[in-house]
Parts: structure tokens; sequence; C-alpha cells
């Protein structure tokens, strides 16, 4: 197979890419990337979140819960995103990019979930049978212990989740969506391999631009765990 590189009949680097339409078509590609990325995270959380908890305050449902998300993550990507396309009501998905949101929060419910749980899990037993002895009620023990502690873990399933899932809406392209995805599918049908060449740097870009800003969330967030790591 001959390389794009070499089937392009235009020059590279070829910095005339950066016109004023392409640029703005680069920058809503960037803004629709980031949009699809955030919304399905968002779903995401809002699933597996609650699942965690109950799989750690029922301990049996723990291997069916993640055995099923587990199931779903190997779905591989396009056929998982044909499916949604194929079998939903066309009048409520079809080309739209609650489409693309579907398909990506099913792929964060493996990491988000078994992150939570594990956070949770780390919990010293020490500390909730304080909280316990303290009259706090299961579902503020929840919040104000539980969950603070928790929080490092966590993030650091929606860090790899947020890299995963950024990867990943560049699939979405095939659809109509795809974000930054779109330049690869417009670089290779005309064959312009700086359009290819733009659609990798920029999504490489934002998948370390995410995860910098994820760090310094836990970090925000979590001051005490850095003091920790600092003090062993």
């Amino acid at each position: 197979m001959t390389p794009l590189l070499a089937q392009s009949t235009r020059p590279f680097p070829d910095w005339t890419w950066f016109d004023a339409r392409n640029v703005d078509r680069l920058q809503e590609l960037f803004v629709e990337h980031v949009q699809l990325t955030a919304l399905a995270l968002f779903f995401g959380l809002l699933i597996a979140l609650p699942l965690a908890v109950v799989a750690v305050r029922w301990r049996a449902l723990y291997a069916p819960l993640l055995n099923f998300t587990g199931v779903l993550f190997t779905i591989p990507s396009a056929a998982l995103i044909i499916a949604v396309f194929a079998f939903l009501p066309v009048e409520t998905f079809g080309l739209k990019p609650r489409t693309s949101v579907l398909a990506l929060t099913i792929y964060t419910l493996l990491i988000l979930f078994r992150n939570t749980v594990a956070g949770l899990d780390s919990v010293p037993p020490d500390v909730t049978e304080a909280a316990t002895a303290m009259g706090y009620t299961p579902g503020r023990q929840l919040l104000r212990v539980e969950f603070p502690l928790a929080l490092p873990v966590i993030i650091a399933g929606v860090r790899i989740a947020a890299v995963t899932t950024l990867g990943l809406v560049t699939v979405t392209a095939f659809i109509g969506q795809g974000g930054l995805g779109q330049l690869f599918i417009t670089g290779f049908q005309r064959r312009y391999t700086m359009e290819v060449a733009v659609g990798v740097v920029a999504s490489f870009a934002l998948a370390i631009l995410v995860d910098l800003a994820l760090v310094a969330l836990e970090r925000a967030l979590t001051p005490w765990s850095q003091s920790r790591g600092a003090a062993t």
C-alpha cells in the first residue's frame, strides 16, 4: 500500500492550509471534539458513580456489573457506533451528536465504574467507623467522608476515560460527527497529507491539554493527597 505522503499531490508541509476558512473550521471541529468528550464523561459519571456505590454496598453485584461494563468496553468502536445508528430510532438518534455521545458514554463506564469502586474501597475502615460513631448517616458519610477520600482514584479514572474518549471521538467521523476526526476523513479523501497531519497534531495536543487540566483539577480538589505524597 502506498503511503499517503507519496500519493499526495501537494507539498508537505503546506502552510497555505492555514487560511481563514480552514482555521475557522479547525476551531469548530476542536470545540465539537471537546463537547462530545465532555458530554460522554458527564453521562458516564452520572451512570457509573451510582453503580459503583451500589457495588460497594452490595458486594455480590460488583462482579456482574464489572463484567457487564467490561463486555460493553470490548465491543469494537466502529461496530458499536454503527449499531447505535442502525438499531435506535432515527428520529431521536440518526446522524446526530447524541448518537456519538451515547456510544462514547458506553465506553467510559468500565473505567469510571472500576476506579470509583477502587477509590471507595481505599477509604480506611477506621475512618468510616469514626464517622459512624460521630452519628453520620450513610448518605452523609458517603458524601462528606468517602467520596472526598476516594477522589484521587476517581479522578485518575476520569483522566484515563477522558484520553480514551478523545481518541474514540475521531471514530464518530464515520457518521458525520467526530470533531477533529473529520480532518482524517477529508484528508484521506483528498489525499491531502497536511490536513491529516493537522488532525493528528491537534488531537494529540488536545489530549495533553485535557490531561494537564484534570491533573490541575485533582491538585485543586485534593490538596491533602499532594501533601501526603510529599511527606512520604
